[in-house]
C-alpha cells in the first residue's frame, strides 16, 4: 500500500492550502485515516482524523481552521488548511490504518511565513 501526500508549499500567515492523498487502493474499507505534522525538533502529533463513517476529530490547536475528508470514489483524503499561522509549518504526513497495520505517505512540507 503506497500513500502519496501533495498540496504543501510557501503560504502567508492566514492564508490556506489544501493537501492531498492518494491511496494505492480502495479506501472504502480503511476505518482510520489522518493528517499527523511534525515540526522541525518535536514529535509527530495528530492533526486530523477521519473514520469510515466520516467521524471527524481534531487537534485543539486546528479546530475551527482545517477540515478533513475523504473521497472513496477516488482513494483521497484531503486537508483543507484555512487561517494558517507560522506554527502550522510543519512537514505533514497522511496516514492509512488498514487491518491494524499504519501506512504513512512521504510527507509534504507546509511553510507558513511572511
Amino acid at each position: 500500500v503506497q500513500l502519496q501526500a501533495s498540496g504543501g508549499g510557501l503560504v502567508q500567515p492566514g492564508g490556506s492550502l489544501k493537501l492531498s492523498c492518494v491511496v494505492s487502493r480502495s479506501i472504502f474499507r480503511v476505518n482510520n485515516m489522518g493528517w499527523y505534522r511534525q515540526a522541525p525538533g518535536e514529535q509527530r502529533e495528530l492533526v486530523a482524523l477521519i473514520t469510515r463513517g466520516e467521524i471527524t476529530d481534531y487537534a485543539d490547536s486546528v479546530k475551527g481552521r482545517f477540515t478533513i475528508s475523504r473521497d472513496n470514489a477516488k482513494n483521497t483524503v484531503y486537508l483543507q488548511m484555512n487561517s494558517l499561522k507560522p506554527e502550522d509549518t510543519a512537514v505533514y504526513y497522511c496516514n492509512a490504518d488498514i487491518q491494524s497495520i499504519n501506512y504513512w505517505g512521504q510527507g509534504t512540507l507546509v511553510t507558513v511565513s511572511s
